[in-house]
């Protein structure tokens, strides 16, 4: 399974992909899209770069599945909207192009890669090129997107089983339901 992991920004947004074998994790490609190009209150065209962006990425590698760091309120309301702008932008952009999204916080994601929910960037990127076995660190945006992708990866797999199991309990409720067996 190839997974898509994104870190979105409106000046720069993150992404990351990796393949998934059983529990192997390989590294496929990670880059970052920027938006700094355009004038701060353009914020149409912004958005049309993000969406551009991402859609060519997932044009290119193909992934089967992609996922999206959930935003929360930040100090500054008017930067959150912003932010939330260009999340929508992306997932927009990853269901344009037919792939499902599943999104989790950043709390999850550094939990995931890193053990602990309060870690730096700094440990994410050392994680994140430890568990790639990539040659050096990414850059923080690209880190951040691989390690969603990363959480994907282990999450994914739980839930999956989760879904199994209540699509195996809801079967044999049906079954059972009323004396009628099928």
């Amino acid at each position: 399974m190839r997974i898509l992991g994104i870190d979105p920004g409106l000046q720069t947004t993150g992404f990351g992909l990796i393949d998934v074998q059983g529990h192997a994790l390989s590294y496929v490609a990670s880059g970052t899209i920027r938006t700094t190009q355009l004038a701060l209150g353009d914020l149409p065209g912004r958005l049309k770069v993000l969406f551009d962006g991402i859609s060519e990425v997932a044009a290119r590698y193909q992934p089967d599945v992609a996922t999206v760091e959930i935003v929360f309120v930040n100090v500054n309301p008017q930067s959150t909207l912003l932010l939330g702008q260009a999340r929508g932008a992306a997932i927009t952009a990853l269901v344009a192009s037919g792939l499902p999204v599943a999104e989790y916080t950043a709390l999850q994601m550094k939990k995931a890669v890193v053990g602990h929910g309060r870690a730096a960037k700094s440990q994410v990127q050392e994680m994140v090129r430890r568990l790639l076995h990539l040659p050096g660190l990414p850059g923080t945006d690209a880190a951040d997107a691989l390690g969603m992708a990363i959480t994907h990866a282990h999450a994914g797999a739980a839930m999956a089983r989760l879904g199994e199991s209540a699509t195996l309990q809801r079967r044999q409720h049906a079954m059972f339901k009323g004396g009628r067996s099928y």
